[in-house]
């Protein structure tokens, strides 16, 4: 019968390879990756070598791992995780939080917000609101998926003039990310999105789905363009999955109804 650290290696060997094969690498590529050897790298996912904690690190790194799946795979290897999970309403990250509210009151008057994985809403600034009117009151409570809100029928779908295209923007980011770090939550919540957007055949001029968002609202017609900025540096599980997702006007007129909005909206105090 196998020892435990024949079944660890085993088990090791098996997730490494099933991440060598998504990248679409041969061994020779990750191990020159990984500045390992091919011949060491072959014996590692046939479980005939039980790797170091090192060498484990190397090749979740060489891989372009997140955070959560090295950690899954020095699991996998036997080793405890290299990476904290803090809280994210911990005081691990209180200056964090601090410095993001900061950044969103920075990006007034156009709509900011930060998110977890899958669109999971945490902070956003006031002209996020011009997004969530009309919304169903179901979608707006926590915890609210920005992504669904975009999309739903009853919620800011119906005032996307663009939602074939601009949903489909969406979706095929998502099966990018699916493609990279498989989940099956993900998944199953890229197949709730596809049944909230139109199909839509590209003619012969499509140069593909990265487009501006139109959305009508009661003092006209917005065109934002989109920018997302992650924590590349992050040493903590929580805060590498955070985004940054900021709205910029696609043009004098958008930026211009937007600064109207945030003049004429009621002041804090």
């Amino acid at each position: 019968m196998a020892d435990g650290t024949t079944s660890t290696s085993s088990a090791f060997g098996r997730d490494l390879r099933g991440w060598r094969v998504r990248r679409r690498w041969s061994q020779l590529e990750l191990a020159l990756r990984a500045g390992t050897t091919q011949r060491h790298l072959s014996f590692i996912e046939q479980g005939r070598s039980r790797p170091g904690r090192e060498i484990v690190i190397r090749l979740a790194e060489a891989l372009g791992l997140s955070l959560r799946e090295r950690n899954a795979l020095l699991l996998a290897a036997g080793y405890a995780p290299a990476f904290a999970e803090s809280a994210l309403n911990g005081t691990a990250l209180g200056a964090v939080q601090a410095a993001l509210r900061g950044i969103l009151v920075g990006h007034m008057p156009y709509p900011a917000v930060v998110v977890r994985p899958y669109g999971q809403l945490v902070l956003a600034n006031d002209a996020f609101g011009i997004l969530t009117e009309g919304a169903r009151s179901d979608l707006l409570e926590p915890p609210v998926n920005v992504l669904r809100l975009a999309l739903h029928p009853a919620g800011a779908a119906r005032r996307v003039e663009n939602l074939a295209q601009w949903g489909r923007h969406i979706i095929e980011s998502l099966r990018a990310r699916s493609w990279k770090s498989p989940d099956p939550r993900l998944d199953a919540f890229i197949e709730e999105l596809e049944g909230y957007v139109p199909d839509v055949e590209p003619g012969p001029d499509h140069l593909g789905f990265a487009v501006p968002l139109q959305l009508k609202c009661e003092d006209g017609e917005l065109r934002l363009i989109t920018t997302l900025t992650s924590f590349a540096t992050a040493v903590d599980v929580t805060l590498a999955e955070l985004q940054l997702e900021a709205f910029l006007p696609a043009d004098e007129p958008s930026a211009e109804l937007l600064r109207r909005r945030a003049a004429s909206a009621p002041a804090h105090g």
